[in-house]
């Protein structure tokens, strides 16, 4: 470790006991136990449920509890919570009473950050897993050594942390009950902003405050990176004291890109930068909106100085994240994808992306994700999955949520011609292998556990 990472004198590893992570299974919670772990810190935490992520965990020595009770935070010097742990949870609880400090998951990545010189951070409503994982994949390419947080799994890192020894992070950024203004940016990117988080954020207005505040992190000399064909957008970055770069698809847009083609599938384009050509980029993955998250990430690459050639030849080979668009198998004839997509925007995207591919038919088997959303965005749903041939709607995946409205995936079926909802995953696999042709294209959507589904279909 150089000596410029060695921070283990700071606040977040001050203590010598060890520090306990609540809800250690989960992307980012597994990606900071192991930065923790190699940060020379003790590490151990507890999850409500054995995975095979927290089996990965023990394997490398990060002791894991499965269940939460009091007593496993005797002894911790430190207490790490992920955004998903009340204040009730029975760990927070025990830690409080025992005077152990207790920080969100977002404060720890934010004290960690503190020690880099140079931190991209990738925020947006939509597509920031995917462009951190295209910043990951260029900036390792170019020999720039990242450390890397992102939420997905990335095939060339190996999972969802990277851990680098130059100055460089990159991170992905999550506006989810202000996680990301604990953060520290150099570089902070606004891909979108829509509503979204309707269980946290009061209106439309209160999310375009928080990445205005999120924008502002960015020191005097840092830069703000944003999306200039999205209005919202726009308005959180309207005046504020920093320098600011847009992309987008619009000739206005800093970084946008001329002579596009849809060739295989997948675009490539010219891409022009303050009025110059800078690069000729080639994509592998398919979709528009991956075009917009490209030119994003050379808005980055041209901010971190690397070689256009260098970020040409990085952007191609980036492949896809995992539960973005990726491939599962080949079923009957057919392929089955998987995608996380849990926003109407998203979904509409991601089916507009694969009718590029020209498949025979599209088949989307959607499983909504907590019933807030559902009621916030009903009508968009069906809207959206009107780009299908064929909806299939599983039950709504709850999370953190009650069932208060009375709210069903019925309610979103009976808005689609031809759509229908199954009572469960059983059910909508014998609807399948019911619908199948050679040459479909079917996915699995939703942010919940909807990517099991693959399993019953033999």
């Amino acid at each position: 470790m150089s000596e410029e990472r060695q921070i283990i004198d700071s606040d977040l590893l001050r203590t010598e006991k060890p520090i306990h992570l609540v809800g250690i299974g989960g992307v980012s919670m597994r990606a900071l136990a192991r930065m923790l772990q190699d940060m020379g810190a003790a590490v151990r935490g507890s999850d409500r449920d054995e995975s095979v992520y927290t089996r990965r965990l023990c394997e490398a020595g990060i002791p894991v509890s499965i269940g939460h009770h009091e007593e496993n935070v005797a002894g911790a010097g430190l207490v790490i919570r992920t955004a998903a742990i009340p204040d009730s949870n029975p760990e927070i609880v025990a830690a409080r009473a025992a005077g152990i400090p207790v920080l969100s998951r977002a404060e720890a990545w934010g004290m960690i950050m503190k020690h880099y010189s140079s931190v991209v951070c990738v925020a947006g409503t939509h597509g920031k897993t995917s462009t951190t994982a295209m910043i990951a994949t260029f900036t390792e390419a170019a020999a720039l050594d990242p450390t890397v947080m992102v939420g997905g799994d990335l095939r060339s890192i190996g999972g969802t942390l990277r851990i680098g020894h130059s100055n460089l992070f990159v991170a992905e950024a999550c506006e989810y009950q202000n996680s990301f203004l604990s953060f520290c940016p150099s570089v902070a990117v606004i891909l979108n902003i829509d509503k979204d988080h309707v269980d946290f954020f009061k209106d439309t207005d209160d999310i375009i405050l928080s990445f205005r505040k999120y924008a502002m992190l960015t020191p005097e000399n840092g830069l703000v990176i944003v999306n200039g064909d999205d209005e919202k957008s726009l308005r959180a970055v309207e005046g504020i004291p920093r320098r600011v770069v847009t992309f987008g698809m619009g000739e206005s847009c800093d970084i946008h890109p001329e002579n596009v083609v849809l060739q295989d599938g997948c675009f490539r384009c010219d891409v022009i930068a303050f009025g110059k050509l800078w690069c000729c980029m080639r994509l592998s993955v398919p979709g528009m909106h991956n075009l917009v998250n490209a030119l994003a990430a050379a808005a980055v690459a041209i901010e971190l100085g690397v070689p256009s050639e260098a970020f040409a030849k990085g952007i191609r080979s980036y492949s896809g994240v995992g539960r973005r668009f990726e491939y599962v198998k080949d079923w009957r004839g057919a392929k089955i994808y998987d995608d996380y997509a849990h926003h109407p925007n998203e979904i509409e995207a991601t089916l507009r992306a694969a009718k590029d591919l020209k498949p025979g038919r599209v088949i989307c088997v959607f499983q909504p994700h907590t019933y807030s959303r559902t009621v916030s965005f009903l009508k968009e749903f069906a809207e959206a999955l009107k780009h299908a041939d064929k909806a299939i709607l599983c039950p709504i995946y709850a999370a953190r949520e009650a069932n208060t409205w009375g709210i069903s995936s019925e309610d979103i079926a009976k808005l689609i011609p031809g759509g229908e909802a199954v009572e469960d995953f059983a059910h909508a696999a014998k609807r399948l292998e019911e619908l199948v042709r050679p040459g479909d294209m079917i996915f699995t959507m939703g942010a919940g556990n909807i990517n099991q589904l693959a399993s019953f279909l033999e």
